[in-house]
């Protein structure tokens, strides 16, 4: 019997993927993304300063955290206060890597934006959904800052979403859930800009190896989740 995905979905199939936005009150923008069974609380908040080394630059800066909290996994987890685990300093690294490629930096000015990326509950892709849902709650905020006048034009070039590929017995998947995302033998991370652009390729081979042909068909795949994950972010911000 040939492998089949647990949920039942296509090799080239997202999770369901929904978007909660204006899911808090006092972040200048904030969504509650749902990607599969992966909930991730996505808040973005804007200051008028920048670090020191951007001090009369006339330029902006986006900084990230990411924080998997205690009830998110079948056993529950400590929290992150002073000492930050390694995982959690490259994921935030990640989500603010990935969002400043969304940004004319110029145009926003001397503030700063905080993306705050809070895991609920983890079914596999926490930091392909922060990228997706951070990129929702940085477009609220700053559609708040254009309407109320303190923005000119939308220092926005393009949307950025990211996607996970994996490869499980010999077969490309797009979207991994927790069992595939632990069972395979090749897994991807992927952020693209909405026009197909790379940002960042984070991959490895958990067992054995890859081909070059087979790295060209994960990015295949992963265009096609992006361009997906794009309209659905176009679709709540309109």
């Amino acid at each position: 019997m040939s492998w089949q995905r647990p949920d039942g979905r296509q090799l080239n199939e997202l999770r369901p993927l929904r978007f909660e936005k204006d899911f808090t009150r006092f972040a200048a923008g904030s969504v509650l993304t749902h990607c599969g069974e992966t909930k991730v609380l996505c808040t973005a908040s804007i200051t008028e300063e920048v670090p020191p080394f951007l001090k009369g630059s006339g330029q902006g800066w986006l900084t990230a955290e990411y924080r998997m909290l205690p009830g998110a996994t079948p056993k529950r987890q400590s929290r992150e206060f002073l000492k930050l685990s390694g995982r959690t300093q490259e994921i935030q690294r990640l989500i603010g890597r990935s969002l400043r490629a969304s940004l004319n930096l110029e145009l926003l000015g001397e503030r700063t934006i905080n993306i705050d990326a809070d895991v609920l509950q983890a079914d596999a892709g926490t930091r392909t959904t922060s990228i997706t849902g951070g990129y929702v709650a940085l477009a609220l905020a700053l559609q708040k800052l254009q309407s109320a006048g303190q923005l000119e034009q939308s220092p926005l070039r393009s949307p950025v979403a990211a996607v996970s590929v994996g490869i499980l017995e010999g077969k490309i998947a797009l979207d991994l859930n927790y069992p595939e995302d632990v069972a395979a033998e090749v897994d991807f991370n992927v952020v693209m800009t909405g026009d197909l652009e790379l940002i960042e390729v984070q991959g490895t081979a958990e067992s054995g190896s890859f081909t070059r042909r087979q790295l060209d068909a994960i990015l295949d795949v992963a265009e096609g989740g992006i361009l997906e994950l794009v309209a659905a972010q176009q679709a709540v911000l309109r």
